[in-house]
């Protein structure tokens, strides 16, 4: 069978700001940082850590890069770092270079903030894989202040969902959704052994929690917090998306990327 051929855009294309944004700047500088590491890299060995430590994939975009990095985020939400090397017979000091791809048919709802710093967080778990290094940061069990704002700014959202949201949110999230005595449970596999889990109930309100056979030898703890603030993001464009005809928090309508607000939501960005 054919593979189905796939819509890529750039995170100009979903920044949608007409100019070249900071996040392309923020992209760019993440492959100056990392794109030596990669160079003459035992192939065998990088498809390794892809396959069994990111779930993700090497395969080839078909831009003539050397190999592309491909991981999914969220189900329909799919990253692509595609690598090449030039060397230094060019004369121009770009020996190499990523150059990232987002598809999907949610891609476009996430902002370039969220894909950006995810984009950097993977790489980061690479290098220190490649390096044989463990994560700095072990501070799994505490919140930083960060998060406790997040998990109080994001909170009053989660009381617009009702039971028959567990399977489609299951499904948008590709995760575990439960909801035993009015306490919401929602489990996401982020990495192979490494769990993220976000609570809610109305009592108690929003929380998170961070565990796993692998988290402590694969996974900062400053980076497993934000990729749980970009599942909480996640959650929360499902809840709007599907409650559009209530008075949602203003919060939720910057949950988009500025692609979705102007082409698909169709309200102002940032604004209802």
């Amino acid at each position: 069978m054919p593979q189905k051929k796939r819509n890529l855009m750039t995170i100009g294309q979903i920044d949608a700001t007409g100019i070249r944004g900071p996040h392309e700047k923020e992209l760019a500088d993440i492959s100056k940082a990392k794109f030596a590491l990669f160079i003459d890299i035992n192939l065998k060995k990088l498809e390794s850590i892809v396959n069994n430590e990111l779930d993700g994939r090497i395969e080839n975009l078909g831009f003539s890069e050397d190999w592309s990095i491909t991981i999914e985020m969220y189900p329909e939400v799919n990253i692509h770092m595609a690598y090449s090397y030039f060397g230094s017979e060019f004369g121009d000091n770009i020996e190499g270079e990523f150059k990232f791809y987002f598809s999907g048919e949610h891609v476009s709802w996430v902002p370039g903030e969220d894909s950006a710093t995810y984009i950097d967080i993977v790489l980061d778990f690479l290098e220190r894989k490649l390096r044989g290094k463990v994560p700095f940061e072990k501070k799994y069990k505490s919140k930083s202040d960060l998060m406790k704002k997040v998990l109080l700014q994001r909170n009053e959202p989660f009381k617009y969902l009702q039971d028959t949201d567990i399977t489609p949110l299951k499904k948008f999230l590709g995760a575990e959704v439960w909801k035993i005595d009015n306490q919401w449970r929602i489990k996401k596999e982020i990495f192979p052994k490494i769990f993220i889990e976000v609570l809610w109930n109305k009592e108690k309100g929003l929380d998170i929690k961070f565990y796993g056979e692998k988290l402590v030898v694969n996974l900062d703890s400053y980076h497993a917090e934000f990729i749980g603030i970009f599942l909480i993001n996640h959650i929360l464009r499902y809840i709007t998306v599907n409650n559009l005809d209530k008075d949602l928090p203003d919060i939720c309508y910057i949950m988009f990327s500025r692609y979705y607000t102007k082409n698909i939501g169709k309200w102002d960005h940032r604004t209802r």
